[in-house]
Order: structure tokens, then sequence, then C-alpha cells
């Protein structure tokens, strides 16, 4: 299995251990209100009647898809592991 972590504003969010659900959910809480702020900005940008800067929008989309990847991984970590 591949380990990987992801360092944004000092925080380990992927370092986080299965036992702390309450600080996942927050963090969860947190990764959503800023994806949802980003795909409002991407929209406004991308129908405004005059062109984008389009490298700023390439990497608010990168950070989109970021945020996407960091959120399914919380998600699961808080699904229990059941012995098989």
């Amino acid at each position: 299995m591949r380990r990987w972590r992801y360092t944004d504003n000092n925080v380990n969010v992927f370092a986080m251990t299965r036992d702390q659900p309450e600080n996942i959910a927050q963090i969860l809480s947190e990764l959503r209100t800023e994806h949802r702020d980003l795909d409002l900005a991407i929209a406004r940008l991308t129908t405004a009647g005059h062109p984008a800067d389009p490298l700023s929008l390439i990497r608010m989309k990168k950070r989109k898809l970021k945020l996407k990847d960091m959120i399914a991984y919380l998600e699961n970590q808080l699904i229990p592991d059941l012995d098989a």
C-alpha cells in the first residue's frame, strides 16, 4: 500500500491516526468548505465575459483535485476496519 502525505498550512492531514475521528471530521468540514469555495470561484472565472488568467485557473483546478483526494482519503479513514 502506498503511503503519502500532504502538508498544507503546516497541517499534516494524512498523518492523522484512525483514533481521532473528531479531528478528522473537523478537517473534512474545512476541506469541503474550501472545495466548494474553489468550485464557485472557478465557475465565476469561466463564465465571466472576459477571459480569466489561464495559469491561475489551472492552479485552482489542481488545488480542487487535491482537496477532493484529501476528502476521499479522510472519509475512508472514518470507515472502521472489519476483520474478515
